[in-house]
């Protein structure tokens, strides 16, 4: 059993941003603090971007707190880019990333401290701070049929790039940023692509300033609040309207098609409805980009859930137990709101620390799921 003030579970934009602050303020590293991370490298789920996804088709990449990222090649692929300068940041910071260390677990200890169990032992910690991601838990809709289809199915998680669906009949199923860069990236080696979509794709025209953007973020922080699961920022932003998205639409493959009612062994298909005929598209491939849930499910012996299905903070902190702190969860989620949530997350973590210990009383038991 390793006695530690802090946790931090994670090690990309949000993991880091955390474990600066926590130097900044005086904890040491191996000593006060530790970062536990799954990955088998520097750079978060960067590392496992596409080759295709260079660093100048990245959007919005802010840099982490006290080392800009400078001169970087964009032709070059983004998992190398930002795996560089992530790696250089924990070197620089001295960060002593512990890694590859799988959380198994996170349940009540003793004295009221949190038992954190991983691959390489047990932890004592006064406090955590989550910044788990999502990339570890791809959402996969499930539509009748699905199991017969003799064609190949992955999702975006698994994305090779577009030279794996060349020659290829490929559906494209999503609407966000990564679906609509599969699908323009496929368009030009497939024998054919159809682009499905739950609901009508909202493309945003014009600029997007910083009122557009707090009023996106309060959208989603507002679900958060509530317990619920929740979404992307991109979910309510829309998708930005770049040359590249209107040269597709008027190549046609911006032909979005309502959700297919089941899957076939050979394609997908669609019933007959009031105001059309049942029709089915056959494909090779189905490439779900459907987006990810958060990848927390070794938060679950603290029943920190709300029923909505999701866990409720105030700021970052879980309001069922004040020792847990989420970042990069929810409207934290983005590369400036990560930052900006390992910032606020050390500054309540110091607080609680310093004010006398962590009890059992920290821990919210009301309602508990």
């Amino acid at each position: 059993m390793n006695d530690i003030d802090v946790v931090v579970v994670g090690a990309g934009q949000a993991g880091l941003s955390a474990a600066y602050h926590l130097r900044r303020s005086g904890y040491v590293p191996g000593r006060d603090f530790v970062v536990l991370d799954h990955a088998p490298e520097p750079g978060g789920a960067w590392q496992f971007r596409w080759p295709s996804l260079t660093y100048g088709k990245v959007h919005g990449m802010h840099a982490l707190p006290g080392m800009e990222l400078t001169g970087a090649d964009t032709s070059r692929p983004s998992s190398e880019v930002i795996g560089g300068y992530f790696a250089r940041y924990e070197e620089a910071f001295g960060l002593r990333v512990r890694r590859p260390v799988h959380v198994t677990a996170v349940r009540e200890g003793d004295g009221g401290r949190l038992r954190v169990e991983t691959s390489e032992g047990v932890y004592a910690a006064r406090a955590l701070i989550n910044a788990t991601g999502t990339w570890d838990r791809p959402f996969w809709p499930r539509y009748p049929g699905q199991e017969t289809f003799r064609g190949r199915q992955l999702h975006t998680a698994d994305y090779p790039g577009p030279e794996a669906f060349a020659g290829l009949r490929v559906v494209v199923v999503g609407g966000g940023a990564s679906g609509t860069q599969h699908l323009l990236e496929i368009a030009d080696v497939a024998a054919g692509t159809t682009w499905v979509t739950r609901s009508e794709p909202v493309f945003r025209d014009g600029s997007f300033g910083e009122a557009e953007g707090r009023a996106a973020v309060a959208l989603v922080e507002e679900r958060v609040r509530q317990g619920l699961p929740p979404r992307s920022v991109v979910s309510v932003t829309g998708l930005p309207l770049n040359d590249a998205l209107r040269r597709a639409r008027a190549r046609g493959v911006l032909d979005r098609q309502p959700m297919f009612d089941r899957i076939t062994p050979t394609g997908v298909a669609w019933d007959a409805s009031d105001d059309g005929e049942a029709r089915a598209v056959d494909a090779d491939v189905i490439l779900w980009a459907t987006g990810f849930r958060a990848a927390i499910d070794h938060l679950a012996p603290l029943r920190l859930r709300e029923p909505g299905g999701g866990i409720r903070v105030d700021g970052t902190r879980a309001v069922r137990d004040e020792r847990v702190h989420l970042v990069g969860y929810g409207p934290s989620a983005s590369t400036i709101g990560a930052n900006r949530a390992g910032r606020a997350a050390v500054r309540e973590v110091r607080r609680l620390l310093e004010g006398g210990g962590v009890t059992g009383g920290g821990r919210v038991m009301s309602g508990s799921l």
